[in-house]
């Protein structure tokens, strides 16, 4: 597989990822930025690519135990060396099918960018295809299967389309992560947002509770201040 060499936080980070197919985005570094993880704790990652969240959230949180679950065996390896390359020894991955992959149970966080895309033309790229393909069944299964390895009180964290929240809440209520938090995030001021955080607390009750959320680019198109202290700085999102 041919890769590219960049930088992710501002060059913070060494980051390869596939010169083809499946490339990150903002997604993983503003999911990274939205887990409320402490010092010491530890992180389960469904669908982990070549790591992007998980370097993201352990360059802002010292002391992490996390633990990336990928199916492709390219990204999985990829994402192993682009943990060794930022010497994260705290970050393992797994290759391995989230549904049926044996993991501990006990984390404090799980978070996962998953596939969303409905059935439509296939992608050429296999990856690609695997990364982003998946329907509202394969959605509920992720969030169950995520929910279960929390320990009470951990948090599941999702960035995704804001049209999948309809399937997102409920099976995050099935799973028993409550009091969730919708956070919104605007390309524009006065446009629909096309991405949102969700995060649920397992054994939580409180209300649902849609914030604010955030405008990610100024009108000449350039990222808003809050944006780059994400982005750029690695700063945390409180939701």
């Amino acid at each position: 597989m041919l890769t590219t060499e960049g930088g992710l936080l501002n060059g913070r980070l060494r980051y390869h990822q596939p010169a083809a197919g499946f490339r990150s985005g903002i997604e993983p570094v503003f999911l990274a930025a939205a887990v409320p993880a402490r010092p010491g704790e530890r992180v389960l990652e469904a669908g982990t690519g070549a790591g992007a969240a998980l370097l993201c959230l352990h360059a802002r949180v010292a002391g992490l135990e996390s633990i990336g679950v990928e199916l492709d065996h390219e990204m999985a390896t990829l994402a192993r060396a682009n943990a060794a390359s930022n010497g994260l020894e705290g970050m393992q991955v797994l290759e391995a099918d989230l549904l049926t992959a044996e993991l501990p149970n006990g984390f404090d966080h799980a978070i996962a960018n998953p596939p969303y895309h409905a059935a439509g033309s296939p992608s050429p790229l296999a990856a690609r295809e695997m990364a982003k393909r998946g329907d509202s069944a394969l959605l509920r299964s992720w969030i169950l299967r995520l929910a279960v390895s929390l320990r009470p009180r951990g948090t599941l964290t999702l960035i995704l389309p804001a049209g999948v929240l309809p399937t997102c809440l409920p099976a995050m209520t099935e799973a028993g992560c409550g009091g969730a938090i919708v956070y919104p995030l605007w390309p524009r001021a006065e446009r629909d947002a096309k991405l949102v955080l969700i995060r649920g607390v397992k054994g939580g009750g409180a209300p649902l509770r849609l914030t604010a959320g955030m405008v990610l680019h100024r009108s000449d198109g350039s990222y808003t201040e809050q944006a780059q202290a994400i982005l750029r700085g690695g700063e945390a999102l409180v939701l």
